[in-house]
């Protein structure tokens, strides 16, 4: 009689191991994001997340990407966000600048090695950047100080640089977490994981302050719900969703003989980015306010005046705003898997075993057809991701037309599109890893969902 998939994962040394380590990591993590930053205004921090508009809803989506800590301001406000966009950045130069590209080209591992050195490094300015505009956005989009006197003249000058400090280290101790995840724990899942555990963390907070609307309250509960459902289903329709091009394999050799050749399909994604499109986007469309946030204080009226325009404009408090997310996203969708599958140049890979598409040509044309038949399928996964970029704002605005304010619940709706995505995401991919080592431990039938 063998035993289930599940007791057999819990007997296995190695496994259980392995899983307890991560959890263990995990509960770290979650008490470490308990840990405020010197000196902050929580009270303001609650009064933005509760406030609903364009403004809440940004920061609800910070909140979601950095796993729940910016509710609580804490050293770890960030998250693992700037190691995530550092390594896109890098990912995006490779193709771009040929001395990298040849570095990638000539020595695969050691290439890979320096990529992940100069992530690190990227991400430390990145991570104290980033702390530095979001004090000043937060300020800006709730009116008050998050925290006093911040800035960098006179006194005010040692404790902004020891808030700084603090919240740069948060985010590397984050990411040195999320490391010891992926060498000790469930292996490659470790950031995902670290983001993963902050979204969870939330739903039970999250589905009492929906019971805490009197006025909306079953309305509001019901429609999230149902809301979830469908957008998971939509999750894993599109994550699922591949286009299989026929691929003619060689026979062999079979002493005298030649078998026949083998028939085979590669499979294309309609959605090889993931998330990335989003965190990218977001990236890039912050970054001015951030950039106008060091000129507010400035003596010169049209200066401040023009980094004040700047900072509405670019703070997720207009319209502009998501309207130009929605668009950014759609695109580096397209920009991201163009490069990823350039990276990966099946044209030549398939050359080299022999392959061959049926009436396509070898090599360059191969991959040129590839590369046609991937962004044709990778639309309606693009814009399926800039739905649910903008879903919150969208649906809040429908209700809005109906006369239903959803107020400080507004932003609950991130949990049930962005949040939904890394979570079906994560689920997915630590259920193909469990699959993978149990067959490892030589346990085949491991009844995991597929």
């Amino acid at each position: 009689m063998k035993r289930s998939a599940w007791r057999y994962l819990w007997s296995a040394r190695d496994i259980r191991r392995k899983l307890l380590i991560t959890l263990a990591i995990l509960i770290i993590f979650r008490l470490a994001a308990h840990v405020p930053v010197p000196g902050v205004n929580r009270e303001a921090i609650a009064q933005i997340l509760a406030g609903g508009g364009a403004g809440g809803t940004l920061v609800n989506l910070l909140n979601l990407l950095s796993g729940g800590t910016v509710a609580n301001f804490s050293v770890l406000a960030m998250g693992v966000y700037p190691y995530i966009t550092a390594q896109i950045i890098l990912q995006l130069l490779v193709p771009i600048i040929p001395a990298l590209q040849k570095r990638m080209e000539d020595d695969p591992r050691e290439g890979q090695k320096w990529m992940e050195k100069w992530t690190y490094i990227l991400a430390v300015p990145m991570a104290a950047l980033q702390a530095i505009g979001q004090i000043n956005i937060f300020s800006g989009i709730g009116g008050t100080p998050i925290i006093e006197n911040f800035g960098f003249s006179g006194d005010a000058l040692l404790p902004s640089l020891t808030i700084i400090i603090s919240m740069t280290a948060g985010t590397m101790f984050a990411i040195w977490l999320g490391e010891l995840i992926s060498e000790y724990g469930v292996r490659n899942q470790g950031l995902s994981l670290i983001i993963f555990a902050g979204i969870v963390a939330q739903i039970p907070s999250n589905l009492a302050s929906l019971l805490a609307n009197e006025q909306y309250r079953w309305f509001t509960l019901t429609f999230i719900l149902v809301l979830m459902v469908l957008i998971i289903a939509a999750i894993v329709f599109v994550q699922q969703g591949r286009r299989n091009v026929p691929v003619m394999y060689p026979g062999r050799r079979m002493g005298n003989r030649m078998s026949m050749p083998v028939k085979g399909t590669l499979p294309l994604m309609v959605n090889m980015a993931g998330m990335i499109p989003l965190i990218f986007a977001q990236s890039l469309l912050t970054f001015p306010a951030i950039i106008a946030s060091f000129f507010l204080t400035s003596q010169i009226s049209w200066v401040a005046s023009t980094a004040s325009s700047v900072q509405r404009l670019f703070g997720g408090e207009s319209t502009f705003y998501w309207i130009m997310y929605f668009l950014m996203v759609v695109a580096f969708t397209f920009f991201y898997t163009d490069i990823v599958f350039a990276q990966q140049n099946y044209g030549e890979n398939l050359k080299k075993v022999g392959a061959q598409i049926p009436g396509v040509s070898r090599g360059a044309p191969t991959q040129k057809y590839l590369t046609r038949v991937l962004r044709r399928i990778t639309l309606p996964g693009a814009l399926f991701l800039g739905l649910v970029a903008v879903m919150p704002v969208l649906v809040t605005t429908i209700l809005a037309g109906f006369g239903i304010n959803l107020g400080g619940q507004a932003g609950l709706l991130l949990v049930s599109s962005a949040g939904l995505l890394i979570v079906v995401g994560v689920v997915r991919d630590l259920f193909f890893n469990i699959e993978a080592e149990l067959k490892v431990h030589g346990y085949d039938d491991a009844l995991l969902i597929r």
